[in-house]
């Protein structure tokens, strides 16, 4: 089989996936060193900070919201059920999927770390610089609803 050079160099410079996952690891890496001393990780403040904006919310609308797959989400609402920060809740319903909120603890441990997520915050933005951070905003916003601004 003939291996074609173009197809591989433009794979290797041009793919957005690649470029996506790198800029992903790198900028979740920032977050996390900034993070780490309260126990926490990005994926983790990620859904606690979605939790204390739109919770009660079950499981599954959360895993839609942020286009986690379930294994992941599970194992990160795991640890933080573990650590007091979220709780599931009774909805009268018949108890699958309980609707999970952010507990005081998990809400103080959101105000508590803001100053961390503020510093991780600026070192990503000075990395993607301000035209850069727009435009993942934008992209967000356009292309998966989340908020831009």
């Amino acid at each position: 089989m003939k291996h074609n050079k173009d197809i591989i160099e433009q794979m290797g410079c041009e793919c957005l996936l690649s470029r996506t996952r790198m800029l992903n690891r790198v900028v979740t890496g920032i977050y996390d060193d900034e993070l780490r001393s309260f126990g926490l990780k990005a994926t983790q403040l990620n859904l606690l900070v979605v939790l204390a904006r739109v919770g009660p919310i079950r499981r599954i609308d959360i895993g839609k919201r942020l286009h986690l797959d379930p294994s992941t989400l599970t194992r990160n609402l795991r640890v933080m059920l573990t650590n007091g920060w979220i709780e599931e809740i009774a909805d009268g319903e018949d108890g699958r999927g309980l609707p999970l909120q952010a507990t005081v603890q998990g809400r103080d441990l959101v105000n508590q770390v803001g100053p961390a997520w503020r510093k991780a915050q600026d070192r990503a933005q000075k990395l993607i610089g301000d035209s850069g951070a727009t435009l993942l905003r934008k992209l967000a916003a356009n292309m998966i609803g989340l908020p831009s601004g």
